[in-house]
């Protein structure tokens, strides 16, 4: 038993558990007023958050234990399950937001594309490590998987949720690149991607569209419309400075900065923990890329390699863009702040990811051991023991 706790990865238990944790004290903060002015309780947010995390709890306890490697077989499965959640959404789904993105069941509702991201992480990595002898041939090697790439991107993209095709583009881009293709192969693929985008553009065009980059890039032109929400975040993050307002103190929640909780949290923590909270936040988050990240180059294994790039690529990514959002560095897409969030699936993923990792550390941790012990014993096996001395050959 002790051995096998050994093996844990702790960091990837600890952190992830610890940013959540702060995640629902701060969807409280956020959110209580609200939660109020909807007609719900001050804890609405909170309960519902908290569901999802012992939810997500459930599920990295069992993604930490379920061998990796079986993900292979189960990979017709995993597909077929993610397209099929896909189509039912666009037919059934729940319309808000002018897009039809969300399954409704009682009290929660369900994001298939946030579990499409992790689908396609465990396909893309599935496959291209089975295709490493030939990764250097583009026709058999590289091409063929992004056809269903492709395919259930366009199947996002019709939601409409540009923010989560544009993140599952992405992980897709550095799960191939560390696949070990050719750099030509890669400048094709961009080139391809870059065509297709331009393709497309025409028809994605829309006044809404529009308005969140001239929101993003001229909100004070259109203070009171387009702009508000970027305006409302940059008051927020300058009045909190070094240490902050103070937990509970943010003035922005009381309805200036729209549905405060979701995606703009990381504006409510920098007003009333300042600096200092968000650079907690931010370095934990780096801990946890930087981490799967390094147990991808430990892990001898090419699919447990990718499928660690993947996940921790896929949360970089996320971080990245949704800081880039409140910030006015990018456009407003809705992309939550991982594990800090309000977002049932989105927190569901992240700990099944996170359960998935923290078994590839244990594998990684588990050969690494096996291969220290016969060490050890060869060694004393040079050691032997003559008249009460201890002599070594």
């Amino acid at each position: 038993m002790i051995k096998k706790l050994k093996n844990y990865d702790f960091t990837l238990i600890i952190t992830p558990i610890l940013l959540t944790a702060f995640g629902i004290v701060m969807i409280y903060s956020a959110s209580m007023v609200f939660a109020v002015v909807q007609g719900h309780e001050s804890t609405y947010y909170l309960v519902r958050q908290s569901i999802w995390f012992l939810i997500g709890v459930a599920a990295f306890l069992f993604c930490s234990i379920f061998p990796y490697k079986y993900y292979q077989k189960l990979m017709k499965f995993i597909i077929l399950g993610v397209v099929i959640l896909l189509v039912s959404v666009l037919i059934f789904g729940n319309d808000a937001n002018n897009a039809r993105s969300w399954f409704v069941l009682g009290p929660l509702s369900l994001q298939p594309a946030e579990f499409a991201k992790l689908g396609l992480i465990l396909y893309l990595a599935s496959v291209y490590s089975k295709k490493q002898a030939y990764i250097n041939d583009f026709g058999t090697g590289v091409l063929p998987p992004l056809i269903l790439t492709f395919f259930i991107l366009s199947l996002i993209v019709l939601q409409p949720d540009i923010g989560t095709a544009a993140i599952i583009f992405l992980i897709a881009c550095s799960v191939i690149f560390s696949s070990g293709i050719r750099f030509r192969h890669l400048s094709l693929l961009v080139s391809l991607g870059v065509g297709l985008i331009l393709l497309i553009i025409p028809y994605m065009i829309t006044d809404e569209r529009i308005s969140r980059f001239t929101g993003a890039y001229q909100p004070f032109q259109t203070p009171n419309s387009d702009g508000y929400q970027l305006i409302q975040s940059y008051l927020a993050i300058g009045v909190g400075g070094i240490t902050g307002e103070g937990l509970g103190q943010s003035v922005q929640k009381l309805g200036y900065l729209m549905e405060a909780h979701t995606d703009f949290i990381m504006a409510i923590i920098a007003e009333e923990l300042g600096f200092i909270g968000v650079f907690i936040v931010i370095g934990m988050l780096a801990i946890i890329v930087l981490r799967g990240i390094f147990i991808s180059r430990k892990c001898q294994d090419s699919f447990g390699a990718l499928l660690a790039i993947g996940i921790s690529s896929m949360v970089g990514i996320q971080v990245f863009i949704n800081l880039g959002a409140i910030s006015g560095l990018l456009p407003i897409t809705g992309v939550p702040l991982p594990f800090v969030s309000y977002g049932g699936s989105s927190l569901l993923v992240l700990m099944l990811s996170m359960g998935i990792l923290n078994n590839i550390a244990m594998t990684v941790k588990k050969k690494e051991n096996e291969t220290v012990e016969p060490i050890q014993k060869t060694e004393s096996a040079f050691n032997y023991n003559r008249g009460g001395k201890t002599w070594q050959n």
